[in-house]
């Protein structure tokens, strides 16, 4: 169930090394309601900028130079002297191939969205984070948010397994064949992508 949330008090770090960019987020950011907004250039800024900016949420490019955006979320989730490993963040991309999702996901990102953007799509991804809250899980190859949204009840052997054989036929199974057929380079739509992070 989608509900409007005030965002005026929520702390955005917005992180991209191409300032038109930034400027657009910035601003889609103001029009939404936000007034907290900082910038940072590179990834290593913005992960400066953390230890004295409180941010509630971060949006980040993917492809930045020296550190890319994959680099950033690890840097934040993993880094030993991390300000804050539980910082929801958003990954934004102009490339939606099924690989770079993954990566995103697997690196801690919360959501992922496809530009272009728009205030729409930007407030959707807040909206998903500030509405369905996720734990976090640590393993030894992972550290972020509970990649599965959706509560899963489970009680047996092979999780994954069951997962299959008792998916309902909908938005996200009906879209894994398709997503198996275009092929790693071929493009998601957001709905595609979002799947991926259910």
């Amino acid at each position: 169930m989608n509900e409007n949330y005030n965002i005026e008090q929520l702390h955005f770090l917005v992180v991209d090394d191409n300032k038109h960019m930034s400027m657009l987020v910035k601003n889609l950011l103001h029009a939404l309601g936000s007034r907290q907004v900082a910038e940072a250039n590179d990834a290593a800024d913005a992960f400066a900028e953390l230890t004295h900016f409180p941010a509630d949420i971060i949006i980040t490019d993917y492809h930045m130079q020296p550190l890319d955006g994959l680099d950033f979320v690890r840097l934040v989730r993993t880094g030993s002297d991390s300000p804050n490993p539980f910082v929801p963040i958003i990954m934004l991309s102009g490339h939606t191939e099924m690989k770079k999702i993954m990566e995103a996901r697997d690196a801690g990102a919360h959501e992922y969205l496809a530009k272009p953007i728009s205030a729409r799509s930007l407030y959707a991804r807040i909206n998903s984070i500030i509405s369905r809250p996720r734990e976090f899980i640590k393993t030894k190859t992972f550290f972020g948010p509970d990649r599965r949204r959706r509560a899963v009840s489970f009680n047996g052997s092979d999780r994954r397994v069951a997962d299959a054989s008792a998916a309902a036929p909908g938005a996200a199974a009906a879209s894994a064949p398709a997503m198996a057929d275009a092929g790693e380079d071929a493009g998601l739509s957001q709905d595609e992508l979002d799947a991926l992070f259910d």
